[in-house]
């Protein structure tokens, strides 16, 4: 019986040294983890405002670290501490994204084709005829990506929805709830964006929207790097080729291309989240004509 007693023996100190692995694997992961926390603590401003929705900056920490919450839901980040938050959880910032409207066709500026006095609802008013607008791809301003937002990060400015990319965190629920499909998401790091959707030739948008994209391929030809081309009637940005540095936006005469952190001022996001009458955002660059090319 003495091979029962080795048998049993070697058992028990395979237990052991098991078990003396296991707590030492932990006590690693434990320190690993803690350190880790450390580093996003370290990453944030501090100030322990819970506007984040969390009581301290400690505590959305652990909210980052495990996928709870986003960089951007702390309004006092700035964008290299965002970008070294990204870092630390593991994703490239050029990886995260955030919302742009295609659409800079304010109500009053634009044409409409009826008069719509249905339910104020995007989708609602999107079944009846494609909506009131006189541009069948524009924002129809009723507000259902507000809605899906759960940072405040969208409002309606003078009829169509805006985004402060401060607040965004790019989790695309707006997209998918946009009846029109004209709310797109770019990379962080990428400062310009087309806001517009319009495929109708260059005479026919600008009679709908003078805001519109009249393909007159003045961005295309400004482009240093060929990250521009007009496809459809409307300008597109490759954003693998494009290095933001702001020539198409300059030559653009409708002020269809545009920044994405600069397009809608600051107070008039601040008023219409407030939900007071807002003055009126930037039309076109100032001092610039708008010549549509002919038909044909």
């Amino acid at each position: 019986m003495i091979w029962l007693r080795v048998f049993a023996a070697l058992i028990a100190l395979s237990a052991a040294a098991f078990s003396a692995a296991a707590a030492a694997s932990f006590a690693t992961l434990r320190g690993s983890r803690g350190e880790a926390r450390r580093r996003l603590r370290a990453a944030l401003p501090g100030w322990d405002c819970g506007a984040c929705g969390s009581p301290d900056c400690a505590g959305f920490a652990d909210r980052l670290k495990s996928g709870d919450a986003r960089p951007a839901q702390c309004e006092a980040l700035d964008r290299e501490s965002a970008e070294r938050l990204d870092a630390l959880l593991g994703r490239a910032s050029t990886d995260a994204s955030v919302a742009v409207i295609a659409c800079a066709g304010v109500r009053g500026l634009t044409r409409p084709r009826f008069s719509y006095d249905g339910l104020k609802d995007c989708r609602a008013a999107a079944s009846f005829y494609g909506g009131d607008r006189g541009c069948a791809s524009a924002c129809l301003g009723y507000g259902d990506c507000v809605l899906a937002c759960e940072y405040d990060a969208i409002h309606v400015v003078n009829g169509t929805a805006a985004v402060d990319k401060s607040k965004c965190s790019g989790c695309g629920k707006c997209v998918k709830t946009c009846p029109k499909h004209i709310i797109e998401l770019i990379p962080c790091a990428k400062n310009y964006y087309v806001a517009c959707s319009s495929k109708d030739k260059g005479p026919v948008t600008h009679k709908n929207c003078p805001t519109g994209c009249i393909a007159c391929k003045k961005c295309e030809k400004a482009c240093p790097t060929g990250a521009i081309t007009i496809e459809d009637f409307l300008s597109r940005i490759d954003y693998s080729k494009c290095i933001s540095c702001g020539k198409c936006m300059e030559v653009c005469p409708t002020g269809t291309i545009r920044n994405c952190f600069t397009a809608v001022p600051a107070e008039v996001m601040e008023a219409a989240a407030r939900e007071e009458k807002p003055v009126e955002p930037p039309v076109a660059p100032e001092g610039k004509t708008v010549d549509p090319p002919e038909e044909g």
